[in-house]
């Protein structure tokens, strides 16, 4: 009897444990399935994009270097020159970190090191929801509110300019780098404080020569993350930027980022016209997979 009972605890467990390795083995290859798809999705969308984009170039014979440096876009005589938009697109996006980088990381460094707990939990989550409001009323907050205090204090006949686009891209790379920075000096050992403020450094003199260098990679890892943001944003920049085909040469001239002239021109666009749209595209790509090269490297970096 005991015999039989054994047997039947063994079938079952060998039943059970075969259970258990098919859905191992069921959800390994959904994961994989999963995985797959991001990187087809990610394939295709670069493929159709670089198809496109290239083909003016390949086939049928428009100059790439006219095209990179070249300053008049004017489709209806087939110019395109996209040499005012790269300008602006960098202008505008180094603009937004000198003003963005600065404010994030104090704000990063008053609430992970300074601020009292209470007023930290009020802080923080109010930062993270910067991230979840939507891009075009950042762009409905600069035209109503930026833009006309550029015209009342500066004498601007026209707010909308380069100096509106880089205070609303600096806006909107806040969430990034104050969450990203945050969470990296949090990560910064207890001793590395306790050492210092030992040997006699003041809190602030322990932040910035201590902390702050120790969270470096990551601070580096937020400061890319929030130039991709600027860099690729669209339509918040297309209601403030005033949409010039120029080359900059002061904070108050209207600008058309590389963004800013895909959307406004892609629902209309045919023929080289839409394909020289998709090239522009293909040197956008190029700027945000230089910045995730720099991001791999720097976080390898504090890897190491």
């Amino acid at each position: 009897m005991s015999s039989l009972s054994s047997e039947k605890q063994t079938t079952e467990m060998n039943q059970s444990n075969k259970r258990k390795y098919m859905l191992e083995k069921f959800s390994g290859k959904i994961f994989l399935l999963c995985a797959l798809l991001s990187v087809i999705c990610l394939a295709l969308i670069v493929g159709f994009v670089f198809y496109k984009g290239v083909r003016p170039f390949v086939v049928e014979g428009y100059s790439f270097i006219d095209f990179l440096f070249g300053v008049d876009w004017v489709p209806s005589e087939d110019k395109f020159g996209i040499f005012p938009m790269i300008v602006a697109s960098i202008f505008a996006t180094i603009g937004a970190l000198i003003i963005g980088v600065p404010v994030g990381l104090f704000t990063a460094i008053f609430i992970a090191e300074i601020a009292p707990k209470r007023l930290a939990k009020i802080i923080s989550p109010a930062v993270q929801l910067l991230a979840g409001i939507p891009s075009v009323l950042y762009g409905v907050f600069g035209l109503a509110i930026i833009v006309p205090f550029l015209q009342n204090n500066l004498g601007l006949a026209k707010g909308q300019s380069l100096l509106a686009v880089i205070l609303v891209l600096a806006i909107m790379m806040l969430p990034s780098i104050v969450t990203v920075s945050e969470t990296a000096i949090r990560a910064v050992p207890k001793t590395y404080r306790e050492g210092s403020l030992a040997l006699g450094s003041s809190e602030i003199r322990t932040i910035f020569r201590v902390v702050v260098p120790a969270a470096k990679s990551g601070i580096m890892t937020a400061i890319v993350l929030g130039m991709g943001r600027a860099i690729g944003e669209t339509m918040a920049v297309i209601l403030v930027a005033g949409n010039s085909l120029i080359i900059p040469t002061s904070l108050t001239d209207s600008i058309r980022p590389l963004t800013t002239n895909i959307a406004l021109e892609m629902g209309y666009a045919a023929g080289t016209h839409q394909e020289m749209l998709f090239a522009t595209g293909i040197i956008l790509f190029s700027f945000i997979l230089l910045l995730n090269f720099v991001l791999a490297k720097i976080s390898a970096k504090g890897g190491n």
